[in-house]
């Protein structure tokens, strides 16, 4: 596991130590439960709400993907059940960033608004209501509305985890990050893997294996239960650690770095290439002839690729004074993947797969940068909103498009075409990201 502050460094401003008032667990939070400063005699109270939120976090990291990964592998029977297209298919498959854009902007007002915790717990019961409900709508359209509601906690639950972690482990950011992305890409291949022999012990049924998942996220409801009427984070600026720092350029406009726009392009084409493995990569495997069960597996392997990774590729990149070599290498791996799925797609099967995942971890390497190009902490948190919020509007169109290509020419040949085709502006521009320099000074300029 890297060091906390090899993290730090891509996380947050380190040209200054944290301030007094930042909550410290272990000893004293800036506010308890209640919103107060606790006394000497709460400490067994703090070691308890530490605890609580270390479990909070982990459950709320395993349900951030399994809605998305157990569609990805039972999209066969979830079509032909409902009758879907391979266009409505593709559809589905990028409702996810079409959510985490538009919900995922919500997220700091109501964090703002009910407190962080409250807002999670939230996002949990909505994850929870819609894997409950689409499998049974009976329709597409009922199937989609669900999705989206389940998405729609996934969104800002998704927004507020950082948040969350930064104003209560300000001295663990790194480990607690760490940790957070570790169980996120856990939950991610444990539901590509274990989905369909759940289905199948299950009676075969794509309803109850899509479903089960809603169990995982009614555990992640418990542990936010308590913040949900103390709200002692109910404030994402409560505190200096959550970007607000005195003497910060509030007035810092974005949009005119050439950097920002970079970080914001190379997000959204890693989004794409994510969108279109979680949603489809199952489905070429099993068209080349591999079982659905071994499908969903060689799915989970990729995916379980961002588990160590997520801890190396950002303590590499603070190191090197330019992040483009990685990007280049991670690129070389998905066109080297995609290759292979047009060639050889079942002969080369795992290999492809551990390239695929390899690729996939543009992820940890993209959110490394996004710490690295801005100079402040508010900086950094003008970038992160501008290039996620951006990035995924910009990975909408992938997915889908991949559907209508496979839908019309009755094979894979083009969609790999342009899987292959969008890897290479995606290693250009994390070229450019990956410069030593910072979007205050291209702003000011």
């Amino acid at each position: 596991m890297m060091s906390p502050m090899a993290f730090d460094e891509t996380g947050t401003a380190t040209s200054a130590p944290a301030p007094t008032s930042t909550p410290v667990p272990g000893s004293a939070p800036a506010h308890d439960g209640a919103g107060a400063r606790p006394r000497d005699g709460a400490a067994g109270t703090h070691a308890w709400t530490t605890r609580v939120l270390v479990v909070g976090i982990v459950l709320t990291a395993l349900n951030l993907r399994p809605a998305i990964t157990s569609f990805g592998a039972l999209l066969e029977e979830v079509r032909n059940g409902l009758g879907m297209s391979g266009s409505v298919a593709g559809l589905l498959t990028s409702v996810p960033p079409l959510c985490f854009a538009v919900f995922g902007v919500m997220a700091p007002r109501l964090a703002r608004r009910l407190g962080p915790g409250a807002v999670v717990c939230a996002g949990m019961v909505a994850i929870t209501a819609g894997l409950v409900i689409r499998p049974y709508t009976g329709s597409t359209a009922g199937f989609l509305a669900a999705s989206a509601l389940a998405l729609m906690g996934i969104a800002v639950s998704n927004v507020l985890m950082p948040v969350i972690v930064k104003r209560w482990f300000p001295d663990r950011v790194g480990s607690m990050t760490g940790l957070y992305s570790m169980a996120l890409a856990l939950g991610t291949s444990a539901a590509a893997a274990a989905t369909v022999p759940l289905t199948d012990a299950l009676g075969g049924h794509w309803q109850s294996g899509l479903a089960l998942w809603a169990a995982l996220s009614a555990a992640a409801v418990l542990p936010w239960i308590p913040f949900v009427r103390a709200r002692g984070a109910r404030s994402v600026q409560s505190t200096p650690a959550a970007g607000t720092d005195r003497g910060e350029p509030d007035g810092l406009r974005i949009t005119r770095s050439r950097t920002a726009w970079a970080l914001a392009v190379f997000f959204g084409l890693q989004a794409t290439a994510a969108y279109i493995t979680m949603g489809w990569m199952a489905q070429i495997f099993r068209d080349a002839g591999v079982s659905a069960g071994t499908a969903g597996v060689l799915l989970a392997v990729t995916m379980a690729m961002g588990v160590p990774l997520a801890f190396v590729i950002p303590r590499l990149a603070t190191r090197l004074p330019h992040q483009g070599p990685i990007a280049v290498v991670l690129g070389i791996c998905g066109l080297a993947g995609y290759a292979g799925l047009y060639w050889a797609p079942a002969a080369g099967a795992w290999a492809w797969a551990l390239l695929l995942g390899i690729a996939n971890c543009s992820f940890p390497l993209a959110l490394t940068m996004v710490g690295m190009r801005a100079r402040t902490s508010a900086g950094v948190a003008k970038l992160s909103a501008f290039a996620q919020s951006t990035g995924y509007l910009l990975s909408i169109p992938g997915p889908l498009l991949v559907g209508v290509l496979y839908q019309h020419t009755g094979g894979w040949g083009l969609p790999l075409a342009l899987m292959a085709g969008l890897m290479v502006p995606q290693v250009a521009v994390g070229v450019l990201a990956g410069r030593d320099r910072t979007v205050e000074d291209e702003a000011a300029r």
